[in-house]
């Protein structure tokens, strides 16, 4: 609960403290990187550093707690905060780097706010600063614990036992534990960070969707090489992991995490819709394979948008999965269809003329421009925002209000 006192303050500055917020991130990326260089090596996405993804999601995420708790002051807005939760645990975040953020991120505030950053404002911020670590402490605490490790060492060896190639710019690995112990727990639709050597000797972090069932000993992911767009540079570990990793080779795992997740006992009451576009189908053919395993007999509505049939990874698989399950449809869109999808539509996922099953829950992933706007055709068509789970890759730089 943010203090009156405080609360004044913060609705007072927070035009001003907003609109400098990439101005702030970007000194306190730059300055806690220069003093403690040690950070990218392992923790941070420096391919997000550069293209300023990672500074924006931060922004936007110190913006959105501090409306939250000016609209809603008795509310501590953890849900707001569940899927950072997720992404730090899954890069092994501790409780003591928030004070070492907090030392740089308000050193960072007073030298582009200057004297506006008066005793009374500083405080005021610094509880909202708390006041959002806090939740994410106590968060990131209670999943490494419902993971099974100690907070920050979530890593572990798996040996690559097969790798296939899925469409010319997607590969899977199969992997199982390098010491022989069983699998973690996950669930379908999590992901795991996978950590690699780059090169230069600096490690580097992704993460990667479970794209087969996590129920087994065996656990898979299924990697796109991610193409450089507008100047940017390729995707370095996806490069990597395409290719210089064979079956036999090991690699670093974190352990599965993600709030976006099939909840067997919760969702069993509802139908089922997976909506996907490109590389987003590989969380959705996770939960399609738990599915099929588990015998699941209610409703299923796949919805998944691609360049081609040759484009769509796990295509084949996916037409599997469904024909395993009594009430299961699959509705595709390709932007350039061919002979080897009959029945696929044609341009842009559009819902038109689709039956969405009455009080579904769906799941939601790819591109951010797809998701907003199939979204926004889900909500038009009756669908509560309650009931749409999206998960994003990499920073997330969308927080969809209400009807957004």
């Amino acid at each position: 609960m943010l203090s009156e006192e405080s609360a004044a303050v913060v609705r007072a500055t927070l035009p001003a403290v907003a609109g400098a917020l990439d101005e702030i991130t970007a000194r306190f990326y730059g300055t806690m990187f220069r003093d403690r260089p040690e950070l990218l090596d392992g923790m941070f996405n420096r391919g997000n550093q550069a293209s300023g993804a990672q500074r924006r999601a931060l922004a936007g995420s110190i913006a959105g707690f501090a409306t939250a708790l000016l609209e809603h002051p008795d509310v501590r807005p953890d849900a707001l905060l569940g899927r950072i939760a997720h992404k730090h645990t899954a890069v092994g975040v501790t409780e003591d780097q928030y004070t070492l953020v907090h030392k740089y991120l308000f050193g960072a505030i007073a030298e582009v706010l200057g004297d506006a950053v008066t005793p009374e404002v500083a405080a005021a911020w610094d509880e909202v600063y708390w006041l959002m670590a806090g939740a994410l402490i106590a968060q990131e605490a209670r999943l490494y614990q419902e993971a099974g490790v100690e907070p920050g060492r979530t890593w572990r060896q798996w040996t690559v036992v097969e790798r296939r190639t899925e469409t010319p710019d997607v590969v899977s690995f199969v992997l199982r534990p390098a010491d022989g112990a069983p699998a973690p727990r996950a669930r379908a639709g999590q992901y795991v960070s996978v950590r690699v050597r780059m090169p230069d000797g600096v490690h580097q972090l992704r993460q990667y969707s479970l794209s087969s069932d996590p129920g087994g000993a065996l656990r898979r992911i299924t990697v796109k090489r991610v193409a450089g767009t507008a100047g940017a540079p390729d995707g370095e570990v996806s490069r990597l992991l395409h290719e210089r990793v064979r079956p036999g080779d090991e690699l670093t795992l974190s352990a599965p995490f993600g709030d976006v997740f099939l909840d067997e006992a919760a969702d069993s009451a509802t139908p089922l819709v997976l909506v996907s576009a490109g590389i987003g189908c590989t969380p959705m053919t996770g939960i399609l394979a738990r599915l099929a395993a588990l015998g699941w007999a209610r409703p299923v509505l796949v919805l998944h948008a691609d360049r081609s049939p040759a484009d769509h990874a796990l295509r084949t698989e996916t037409r599997r999965l469904a024909g395993q399950l009594p009430d299961a449809r699959l509705v595709f869109w390709y932007e350039r269809p061919d002979a080897s999808e009959p029945g696929a539509r044609s341009g842009l996922m559009d819902l038109d003329g689709v039956e969405l099953p009455e009080d579904a829950t769906v799941f939601l992933c790819g591109p951010l421009p797809f998701m907003r706007d199939v979204r926004g055709r889900l909500l038009g068509a009756g669908v509560p925002a309650r009931k749409i789970r999206y998960e994003v890759f990499g920073p997330d730089l969308w927080l969809p209000g209400p009807a957004a």
